[in-house]
């Protein structure tokens, strides 16, 4: 068990969170969500002893271990991933040290000799016999393969070495787990066998987490901070939204019979007030008025972007074409592969991480070249594309409306425009100047949903969109894709956004072969499990 006591959080003139009372319990899982910005991550690292808070205190169970998700990975670069992995576990890990140490010298001193007799039964009550099993268990879970395992952290690439930080601390099984975003840079198959582990972890976990999928799977409370406090609910995110409308609509109910009740009184005052023969009900009416009070419905923190697509030209019914392309680096990725896509589908690539999922889509788009083959685009596409990295179309130099500006139509837009436009994506007052460079990975996706939505496209592309986004930012994209009627083309870990959207599903698998599947993302897969089957 831990608790929070009073915890208040402030910077500056902002207050974050003030005087947070709550207490996670054993056996529990937590989904600790709000609004970017609202303080989840400072409030994890106060939890996690990191971060000193302004006022109150946290308390953890006599003998709790707790294990928090880093994101140091430049701190291990030159060390194996194993012993990254075997670092999660202190004790354990210096033992193995020294053992290694003893064993690695020719000549021992008695005092040496007598060491090493100890520490065979120190190193096995540690769990040292089975922990190079048991990392390479976590570590393949995450999809890393067994013949990384001895490679340095630096051999793997960013998204991969925070799988490893990842399996370090799962690696200690602590009895409080605290993860915060587990699920960026982790494919559908690995956020499946993570869904698992958690929900089979018999301490107490809270996670923060923008993936619905993942909260809907493994939490067993949400822990919602909002209006500067954190509430409590019991059941997934699903559950948690259900409560929270139907709370508020409870309130937003009994406030209108207040306010009806109100009127009534207030009229009756009003008329009888001076009527003499009415005088005792007026006053008596007059009491029932004072003791009314409205419950007050705090303005929530949480906003959500006005996103809409409305192409500027028809799509006509061609929309691409792909004839036998094939891509390889340092490896082939892909060969041969023949690709017809159409008006008003909704295309999801999907597969494990560093299987050419990118690739494939920028060669859709005829932003690279391929090795073999051809794409040729229908004549009336219009593209609007939403990279993976930022920063391969934003200038981190320019303000935010600046940049914004150059993806108006030719007639232009006035300033005031902008700001109207950029407002509807949360960018408010002197936020439009804000230097490129400085803006949050959430803001950044906003802006660049902002150019999508400027440049009136006909058909979409979008390379993992959601990967800074918040919930009600993910929510807004999903609804306003929903009502895109043209071709959508999208590369996503996200499974609850691949399933609302996804007509046809389109795998990379780990030998480069690409199976094209005209459905949705549950028929592939139970299509998957058929096959499996022979059936």
């Amino acid at each position: 068990m831990i608790a929070a006591t009073d915890v208040s959080m402030r910077f500056g003139q902002q207050m974050l969170f003030e005087n947070v009372s709550v207490k996670f319990n054993s056996g529990c899982r937590y989904g600790l969500i709000g609004a970017n910005g609202s303080g989840k991550s400072t409030f994890m690292k106060i939890l996690s002893g990191q971060q000193d808070s302004t006022t109150g205190s946290v308390a953890i169970d006599k003998d709790c271990r707790m294990g928090f998700l880093k994101q140091n990975h430049y701190d291990y670069e030159d060390v194996p991933i194993l012993d990254v992995v075997y670092m999660g576990n202190e004790n354990l890990w210096k033992i193995h040290q020294e053992r290694e140490y003893l064993y690695s010298k020719l000549e021992l001193t008695e005092e040496e000799e007598e060491r090493a007799n100890d520490i065979e039964g120190l190193f096995g009550d540690a769990g040292g016999y089975t922990m190079e099993a048991d990392a390479a268990k976590l570590l393949v879970g995450l999809g890393i393969p067994v013949e990384k395992h001895n490679q340095p952290l630096s051999s793997l690439t960013g998204g991969f070495k925070l799988r490893v930080l990842l399996a370090q601390v799962l690696f200690y099984n602590p009895d409080i787990l605290l993860l915060d975003e587990p699920t960026n840079h982790l494919d559908i198959s690995s956020i499946d066998w993570l869904c698992n582990l958690l929900k089979n972890h018999k301490g107490t976990v809270i996670v923060i987490s923008h993936n619905r999928y993942f909260l809907n799977e493994v939490c067993t409370h949400i822990a919602d901070l909002d209006y500067q406090e954190i509430r409590l609910f019991t059941g997934n995110y699903d559950d948690f939204m259900t409560a929270n409308e139907i709370a508020l609509e409870r309130v937003r109910r009994e406030n209108a019979k207040k306010e009806s009740r109100i009127s009534e009184l207030k009229e009756f005052i009003n008329r009888f007030g001076a009527n003499a023969s009415k005088a005792r009900q007026a006053t008596s009416r007059q009491k029932e008025l004072e003791k009314i009070q409205l419950e007050e419905i705090k303005p929530s923190s949480r906003v959500s972007p006005y996103i809409r697509f409305n192409p500027r030209t028809r799509l006509g019914s061609k929309v691409l074409e792909a004839a036998g392309i094939g891509k390889m680096y340092d490896h082939t990725l892909f060969k041969d592969v023949d690709i017809t896509i159409g008006n008003e589908e909704k295309v999801a690539i999907i597969g494990t991480n560093g299987v050419g999922k990118t690739t494939l889509l920028k060669l859709l788009l005829k932003l690279i070249e391929p090795n073999d083959g051809d794409v040729v685009h229908g004549e009336t596409v219009q593209l609007s594309y939403f990279p993976q990295d930022a920063s391969d179309i934003l200038n981190m130099e320019d303000r935010a409306i600046d940049w914004l500006a150059r993806f108006a139509p030719e007639e232009g837009l006035n300033e005031m425009e902008l700001r109207s436009f950029m407002g509807k994506m949360l960018f408010s007052g002197d936020e439009v100047n804000k230097f490129v460079k400085v803006l949050s990975g959430g803001e950044k996706a906003r802006l660049i949903l902002a150019k999508m939505m400027l440049e009136a496209g006909n058909v979409l592309a979008l390379d993992e969109p959601t990967n800074h986004l918040d919930l009600e930012s993910i929510e807004a994209l999903n609804y306003s894709l929903t009502l895109f009627k043209n071709t959508v083309i999208f590369v996503s870990h996200d499974r609850e956004f691949i399933s609302s959207l996804a007509t046809r599903i389109i795998e990379i698998d780990n030998d480069g072969k690409v199976i094209d599947f005209p459905g949705t993302l549950a028929e592939y897969e139970d299509f998957k499990k058929r096959r499996a089957k022979g059936k």
